[in-house]
């Protein structure tokens, strides 16, 4: 039953994505002919990294407790 619902979850979500497939984003145009789309991406791209590095920094610490 679960796998029925997860099948049918994933195939109405792949029809929503192809009804948007037509439209454009008029923002994503702009921002894109400013550059300024750049400026948004280097800084998700820094927000990631830092979490990736908070997140592998806390690992760290949680082994060495453990072991202790």
């Amino acid at each position: 039953m679960k796998k029925l619902t997860f099948l049918l979850l994933l195939l109405l979500s792949c029809t929503s994505l192809f009804a948007r497939a037509d439209q454009t984003v008029q923002m994503a145009d702009v921002m894109r002919s400013s550059g300024m789309i750049y400026v948004v991406v280097a800084i998700i791209a820094v927000i990631f990294i830092g979490l990736a590095i908070y997140l592998f920094s806390i690992d760290r610490r949680l082994k060495k407790i453990e072991k202790q």
